[in-house]
């Protein structure tokens, strides 16, 4: 019996990486982007073994390329020797021209952050899933945990319901 795709997947370190929940709390994330990360083989190692953070990282743009900054990827302490790690090192993020060319005309002009919201493996290769956000204000910070709460309540509710009928 062979084996199928998502086998191989979970067997390379398979899936998420690392999430950055609190992005989804502090920015309205609007439109969603896949960029490929290039990496040191060290760097490969350590997420293979699940040691990346993104959550105070940020993405930049510097004459027309793209670049991640503060994402921290912690050294294995068997990689290689003759390599001095740099665990919050500025790593460039690969996405197409025409991709960065909108990028840059919509954080230029309209004011939004671009803020890496995951990490995953996609075959054998790290990307980097980027999100164009608005930072939002505490008031709307607020609002939002009141609608969740009253989904939560809703939900008990409509089980409570469901159980006595």
């Amino acid at each position: 019996m062979g084996k199928k795709k998502g086998d191989k997947d979970k067997a390379n370190g398979g899936g998420t990486v690392a999430l950055n929940k609190r992005a989804r709390h502090d920015y309205h994330l609007e439109q969603r982007f896949e960029a490929g990360l290039a990496l040191q083989g060290w760097e490969l190692k350590s997420i293979r073994a699940g040691r990346a953070n993104i959550t105070e990282s940020y993405a930049v743009i510097r004459g027309g390329e793209l670049f991640l900054f503060g994402a921290q990827i912690s050294p294995l302490i068997q990689a290689s020797t003759h390599v001095v790690a740099d665990e919050r090192r500025t790593r460039k993020l690969l996405l197409h021209r025409r991709e960065i060319d909108e990028l840059v005309g919509r954080v230029e002009r309209e004011g939004y952050t671009l803020v890496p919201t995951a990490l995953y493996w996609k075959g054998n290769k790290v990307k980097a899933e980027l999100a164009l956000a608005k930072g939002k204000q505490s008031h709307d910070k607020r609002e939002a945990s009141k609608e969740r709460d009253w989904a939560r309540e809703k939900q008990r509710v409509m089980r409570r319901h469901n159980r006595d009928a």
